[in-house]
């Protein structure tokens, strides 16, 4: 843990200024149980993710910020192998899926697993203060770090800390 705390400190260093970083305390707290929609309007949760270390980022397209980050997860997503680790983009919009989709085509960013929470319950849930705000989340369903603000996510560090996560200290 000592390693992965030292990895998204430097990430946070390289990122924008915005960012703040969060580590969660050694014991890594499992999640709550986050209920959301896929693009269709099915429900869907973390669990469809289980055993696979979740990069989370928590978004919205009303969100500046966001714009800008996206591209970036999108690259770090095309870096790993999807039966280890994946990027999930959670909207937080109260717009329906047409609107996600149309902000999604607008900055070309296809290669995201998008998952949608109208209600914005899970930004509560994990009490985020603000948008953009990425959890890592490791393979047991625990949250291993947090980055508040922007972040280069396709970045050496950032890869490195991923990879920590998926492959274990």
């Amino acid at each position: 843990m000592r390693l992965l705390t030292a990895t998204l400190a430097w990430l946070v260093l390289v990122a924008q200024p915005a960012a703040a970083l969060e580590i969660a305390p050694g014991s890594g707290e499992a999640l709550p149980a986050l209920r959301f929609l896929d693009m269709q309007g099915n429900e869907t949760s973390l669990d469809e993710f289980a055993g696979k270390v979740v990069v989370l980022n928590l978004w919205a397209t009303w969100c500046a910020p966001c714009r800008e980050e996206m591209p970036s997860l999108e690259r770090l997503a095309a870096q790993l192998d999807p039966a280890d680790g994946v990027v999930v983009a959670l909207s937080v919009d109260r717009a329906g899926p047409e609107r996600v989709q149309k902000f999604l085509d607008e900055i070309a960013v296809r290669g995201l697993i998008v998952r949608r929470d109208p209600k914005a319950s899970a930004a509560r849930e994990l009490r985020v203060p603000g948008l953009p705000a990425t959890l890592l989340i490791d393979r047991q369903g625990r949250e291993a770090g947090r980055v508040l603000g922007i972040a280069a996510w396709d970045g050496p560090d950032a890869l490195a800390a991923v990879r920590l996560l998926i492959d274990g200290p």
